[in-house]
């Protein structure tokens, strides 16, 4: 059971547009940083960040493969909340400017260029 300082967690963290688009972003796959930095146009800093804030609040999680560590959209929400709020960040903004161009920017990102490893 989650209680209001959870549930505010959640809420904060989906406050933020750079947050949204990630959310938008893992729906397709699990992404590295440098992947999402490239598509994001932030820095890598600005972007672990945005990312410790959604795996704080239990929206994300990374897993290490290799040598690159992918996030993800948890897959075991564990709230009818969360499981709902990234329910409608995925079927919302599908006409978005932004998440359009996110989208088409994803399909360059390739880790193996990208990324400094």
């Amino acid at each position: 059971m989650e209680d209001l300082k959870d549930i505010t967690k959640v809420f904060k963290a989906l406050a933020d547009s750079s947050r949204v688009r990630i959310i938008k972003m893992l729906e397709s796959k699990p992404l590295c940083v440098c992947e999402i930095t490239f598509v994001l146009n932030l820095s890598t800093s600005t972007v672990s960040k945005h990312l410790s804030i959604l795996r704080d609040c239990g929206l994300i999680l990374d897993e290490k493969n290799g040598k690159w560590v992918n996030y993800m959209i948890n897959p075991d929400l564990n709230s009818n909340l969360r499981e709902q709020l990234i329910n409608l960040v995925n079927t919302s903004l599908v006409n978005d400017n932004f998440i359009k161009l996110d989208k088409a920017n994803l399909i360059m990102a390739d880790r193996n260029l990208l990324c400094n490893i």
